[in-house]
């Protein structure tokens, strides 16, 4: 059986805390989710539990997210040596968007039109929650995202296609290939 790990994390700090986004790596982990396919359950990973993930990573069939080549993989590499982008199988759903678009979508505009629910925050939230020590607020929102990345890619293979709202309120159809 094939072991496909649904990937996704959030920051302790912002691009404006650390000096703008091409300082990813120095963001910190606040806490990291996967799905693993082969085991059908969810791990969450604190900051201290970084290796651990890397090796989960590491150990896939396959790591989808949305956009975790451009950011998840970025803010990893402030705790490994490892070129995790060229490293690890990975499928980045935003990267088959953008490609089938000409532009990029949030994970939220695509699940909310193809899938009919959207996100329960922003990574804004996230950084908020972890200032407040909110950390079960962190977890939920980040499990959630893994689930709808999750539901977005089973969507992408079975139908061929996904969906968004484009900004005369009109539901757009991309037809996507992920082989």
């Amino acid at each position: 059986m094939k072991n496909i790990v649904y990937f996704d994390l959030e920051t302790q700090l912002t691009a404006n805390d650390v000096g703008g986004w091409d300082r990813k790596g120095d963001m910190k982990v606040s806490l990291a989710v996967t799905y693993s396919s082969a085991q059908g359950e969810y791990e969450i990973f604190s900051e201290k539990r970084i290796p651990q993930l890397i090796e989960k990573l590491s150990q896939a069939d396959l790591v989808v997210g949305y956009n975790n080549r451009r950011f998840d993989y970025e803010v990893l590499m402030g705790y490994t040596i490892l070129d995790l982008a060229h490293h690890l199988p990975t499928l980045d759903l935003l990267e088959v968007v953008e490609r089938a678009a000409g532009h990029r979508l949030s994970l939220d505009a695509i699940a909310t039109a193809t899938l009919g629910v959207g996100k329960t925050g922003d990574g804004l939230d996230a950084i908020r929650w972890w200032r407040e020590g909110k950390m079960m607020e962190i977890a939920r929102y980040c499990c959630f995202d893994v689930k709808v990345t999750k539901l977005v890619h089973e969507y992408a293979i079975n139908h061929g296609e996904l969906h968004f709202i484009d900004r005369f309120a009109r539901k757009q159809t991309l037809k996507v290939s992920l082989v």
